[in-house]
C-alpha cells in the first residue's frame, strides 16, 4: 500500500472488490449505495477503504437517493460512484438521466442478477444491457463498459471515471454476478497521475463563466460548487447559463450537443478485442462472462478445423457498428451468446444488414453457457 493508502502490487480478490479499488486508484473519494446482492461487496469495500484515503463513504435510504448523493458529490469537486443491481439499477433510472442532462461525471457499476422483478438474486444474468441504453426517457447517449473479469473490473473502473470526466456523463460498468463474485489474481499497478483525466475548469473569470457553454469539443468546462462561480443547474432544458428554456429551439440545441459529444468521440470510447477473427467464417460476438466461455468454444472449434474468431465487446454503448459492419462483409455469420432473451444479438443483427447470418444463443440466467452450446451454433453456422 502507498502512503496515501491507494494499494499496489499482486492481489487475489473478486470482481467486485476490485471494482472498488479500480476506483480508488482512479480518484474516486465519494461513495453512496444501497445493499443489494450481488453489488453489495463494491459497497462494503469501499466503506472500508475510503476512509483510509480521505474519501467519504454514505449508505443511503433507498437507490433513488444513492444516486441523487452521486451527483451532488460530484458537482463539490469529488470523484463520485455507485453500485447496485436488478430493481435498484430500475431505480437510479430517472436520476442517472438527470446526470446526463447536468452533465455529471459518475460512475455506475450494475452487477447484473437474473431478473425480471426479484428473480435469482444470488445468481448471473445479462438481462439489464438494453435498459443501460434506453432505461431513462428521453434521447441521449451514455457510455456502458463491459468486464469479463477481476482484472477488468479494476483496469475498466478506471477508464469509466477517465471517460465520464473527459465527457461529463454517467459511465455504467456492466458487470454480471460471476463476474462481481469470481476470484482471481489482480495486478493493480501504480497509477501515474497523468493516467488520470480530471475534468475541464473554467478558463476565464468567474463574471464571465456560463456553466453550459461549450468549448469546440462540444464539452463545457465544469466550475466546482463553493468556489465563488455563479452558476444554475437544472433538469429541465436550458440554455448556457443553465437557466429554463422552454423552446424547441434550445432542446434541439442542447439535446443535439449532449448526443454528438458521444457520437463524434467513438473512435476515442469504444473498445473491443479480437481473436482470430482474420480467417474467420464464423465470429463469437460476446461480453462480460459470456465472451470467457466463448473463448473456450473458439479454441475447440478452431482444433475441429472450423475457422471460428471472438469479437469480445468492452464497450457496449456507443456500440460497435462500423466494426460490425466490416466483419459482415467478410463472415458467413455472427454468433452471439447472451444471458438474456435476446438484446445485443439485435444490434448485432441490425449491423450485419442481411450480409451475414446472426445466430442467438440464448440462456435465461442462473448459470453461465456451456461452452459445447456455443460450440455447436458454430458448427451450425459454418454449415
Amino acid at each position: 500500500m502507498s502512503e496515501n493508502g491507494v494499494l499496489c502490487g499482486t492481489f487475489f480478490m473478486n470482481g467486485d472488490v476490485a471494482c472498488a479499488e479500480g476506483a480508488i486508484s482512479a480518484g474516486c473519494r465519494f461513495f453512496a449505495g444501497y445493499p443489494i446482492t450481488p453489488a453489495t461487496e463494491v459497497a462494503e469495500r469501499m466503506s472500508e477503504r475510503l476512509p483510509y484515503v480521505g474519501g467519504v463513504y454514505v449508505q443511503m435510504e433507498d437507490e433513488i437517493a444513492s444516486m441523487n448523493a452521486v451527483l451532488g458529490a460530484s458537482w463539490t469537486g469529488r470523484k463520485a460512484m455507485t453500485a447496485t443491481s436488478g430493481p435498484g439499477f430500475s431505480l437510479m433510472m430517472e436520476n442517472l438521466g438527470l446526470g446526463v442532462m447536468l452533465e455529471t461525471p459518475c460512475v455506475l457499476a450494475n452487477v447484473q442478477r437474473a431478473g425480471p422483478s426479484t428473480g435469482l438474486p444470488t445468481l448471473v444474468g445479462q438481462g439489464d444491457m438494453m435498459q443501460a441504453r434506453w432505461g431513462s426517457h428521453g434521447s441521449y447517449e451514455i457510455i456502458a463498459l463491459v468486464p469479463s473479469s477481476p482484472q477488468e473490473m479494476f483496469d475498466l473502473t478506471i477508464t469509466a471515471f477517465n471517460l465520464s470526466e473527459r465527457y461529463r456523463v454517467p459511465v455504467l460498468m456492466m458487470s454480471d454476478e460471476a463476474v462481481g463474485h469470481m476470484s482471481e489474481k489482480v495486478v493493480i499497478p501504480q497509477i501515474a497521475p497523468e493516467e488520470l483525466v480530471n475534468r475541464r475548469r473554467p478558463h476565464g473569470g468567474q463574471e464571465q463563466y456560463l456553466p453550459y457553454k461549450p468549448d469546440e469539443d462540444l464539452i463545457p468546462p465544469m466550475a466546482i460548487v463553493g468556489e465563488g462561480y455563479r452558476f444554475h443547474v437544472t433538469g429541465l432544458t436550458h440554455d448556457e447559463r443553465g437557466y429554463p428554456a422552454m423552446t424547441a429551439e434550445a432542446q434541439d440545441q442542447l439535446v443535439r450537443r449532449l448526443a454528438d459529444k458521444i457520437r463524434l468521440n467513438k473512435k476515442d470510447i469504444i473498445r473491443y478485442e479480437e481473436v482470430e477473427v482474420e480467417d474467420a467464417e464464423v465470429i463469437v460476438c460476446a461480453y462480460g462472462i459470456s465472451a470467457r466461455i466463448a473463448r473456450l468454444a473458439v479454441r475447440q472449434a478452431r482444433a475441429e478445423g472450423m475457422r471460428a474468431g471472438l469479437l469480445q465487446l468492452i464497450t457496449v454503448w456507443p456500440f460497435a457498428e462500423d466494426r460490425i459492419r466490416e466483419l459482415a462483409q467478410q463472415v458467413k455469420a455472427f454468433v452471439v451468446p447472451e444471458i438474456n432473451y435476446g438484446q445485443i444479438v439485435l444490434e448485432v443483427e441490425r449491423c450485419a444488414a442481411g450480409k451475414a447470418n446472426t445466430l442467438l444463443v440464448a440462456h435465461m440466467g442462473g448459470s453461465v453457457h456451456d461452452p459445447q452450446t456455443i460450440l455447436q451454433a458454430i458448427k451450425e453456422a459454418v454449415r
